[in-house]
């Protein structure tokens, strides 16, 4: 299968390793991946800011960017989220009936990373080793939003030499929430507390998660205390082979 790459802002700024890990996870499992290098920002962030009006061009650029591809992944539950429940009400509000149409279709071709590999290419063991103690944090967007469910922890439970650790109150937000964790930084920090408590409380070596944008939060907080427990996303973990 041919599979364009949308790598995301957050992956492309400050964690190209998960780009690299998902081309090398779908490529291992026999597939092309293509990345259509004019994309750029989603419009995601100017959409749950209120900038509704100026997300308009960055959701026609996007649209016409994955337009001529059949299927299209992120490793994003948050970025996925916003292809496929923004982008075509900010075209609707923007009189552009044609646009919001070209938009759905785009969203119905966008796949989140384990979405991807569990309900169309129907795998679940990738053929993965990562022998360490790993917990997994499922983001909001891919909880909420996509609805992902259990996908991630069924790819995770194949994982050779992994020892998979429940997390403790797993569905509760770990307060990065993009410019929310800005805007409201003692609510955000007093969320993160939580969320690493709970980490720490697994005694995880890992923390894994779909989204690059949660890890850093989550990951700074527990370098910041010097804890030793780290973030690792999912598609790199999925990518690793006793081989690697």
């Amino acid at each position: 299968m041919r599979i364009a790459l949308f790598v995301t802002c957050l992956a492309d700024a400050i964690a190209p390793q998960v780009g690299r890990a998902t081309v090398t996870l779908l490529e291992r499992l026999g597939h092309e991946v293509v990345f259509p290098s004019a994309q750029t920002c989603c419009g995601q962030m100017h959409v749950n800011t209120g900038y509704r009006r100026e997300a308009e061009p960055l959701v026609r650029h996007h649209v016409s960017v994955f337009e001529p591809y059949d299927v299209i992944v992120a490793p994003s539950g948050s970025c996925v989220g916003s292809v496929r429940h923004q982008h075509a009400d900010v075209a609707r509000a923007a009189g552009d009936a044609k646009l919001a149409g070209r938009a759905e279709s785009v969203a119905g071709r966008t796949f989140e990373l384990s979405e991807l590999l569990v309900d169309v290419l129907g795998v679940e063991d990738v053929g993965a080793y990562y022998p360490h103690r790993v917990t997994y944090h499922p983001t909001c967007h891919s909880l909420r939003m996509l609805r992902v469910d259990d996908k991630p922890l069924r790819l995770l439970r194949n994982v050779r030499g992994m020892t998979l650790l429940e997390l403790p109150a797993a569905d509760q937000c770990c307060g990065f929430g993009g410019t929310f964790a800005l805007k409201n930084a003692d609510v955000s920090t007093a969320m993160l507390a939580d969320k690493m408590r709970n980490v720490l409380a697994t005694g995880a070596e890992v923390a894994t998660a779909g989204d690059a944008s949660c890890l850093t939060h989550i990951g700074g907080g527990l370098s910041r205390l010097r804890t030793g427990t780290r973030s690792v996303h999912l598609a790199e973990i999925l990518a690793t082979t006793e081989a690697s």
